[in-house]
């Protein structure tokens, strides 16, 4: 199974992109999202990736953070839910916004996903509402960790060393009340600047 790939980003399409990887292109289906991010990033970029071997087909599915990876393969382990209907989920909403309406039962902000009708909604609601329960529970170290991690990633696919990069990374995430992937990156990048 293939985890991440890290490369040079050839070219993009709608919803997918081929990485470059020592002269062979390994074309990734991505969100809308992740799409955007990376044709902003360009040059040498990291993904999460998920396989899905089929009789007939392989796919790659790539994300940029590990927490997308996650509520991915929660939403595929949903019956009737296969990787298509996940990656709109994914392009159209965020994962404290799905957690959100799971837990609160909101059968309207699901079905306002094109390929989640009412049946889906209900489904999704009552497959996941104790694990998202559980994520938004222990949401806030958790996440924090998750974070600091994708960030630490984000900075080596930029050429950083795996030392320099969380070293950075640690010396910044106490000073973030909340901190998110890009404000991690943003602010241990100023500082790889100053030193």
């Amino acid at each position: 199974m293939i985890a991440h790939l890290a490369g040079e980003l050839a070219s993009t399409g709608d919803r997918w992109v081929v990485i470059d990887i020592g002269g062979v292109g390994y074309r990734v289906s991505v969100t809308q999202p992740t799409l955007q991010a990376l044709r902003e990033t360009g040059g040498t970029v990291r993904v999460h990736t998920h396989m899905v071997v089929r009789d007939d087909d392989i796919q790659l599915y790539g994300f940029l953070h590990a927490s997308e990876l996650e509520l991915f393969r929660i939403l595929i382990a949903v019956s009737g839910i296969g990787p298509q209907i996940a990656m709109n989920i994914l392009s159209q909403i965020s994962f404290e916004e799905f957690a959100m309406a799971i837990v609160g039962d909101d059968e309207k902000v699901l079905t306002r996903i094109p390929g989640i009708g009412q049946k889906s909604a209900k489904r999704l609601i009552l497959e996941l509402k104790e694990k998202m329960k559980k994520h938004a529970a222990s949401g806030g170290a958790g996440r924090r960790a998750a974070e600091a991690g994708d960030a630490v990633s984000a900075l080596i696919s930029l050429g950083f060393s795996p030392r320099e990069a969380q070293e950075a990374v640690d010396a910044v995430l106490p000073q973030q009340a909340h901190p998110d992937v890009q404000s991690l990156i943003r602010a241990s990048l100023a500082r790889l600047r100053e030193h």
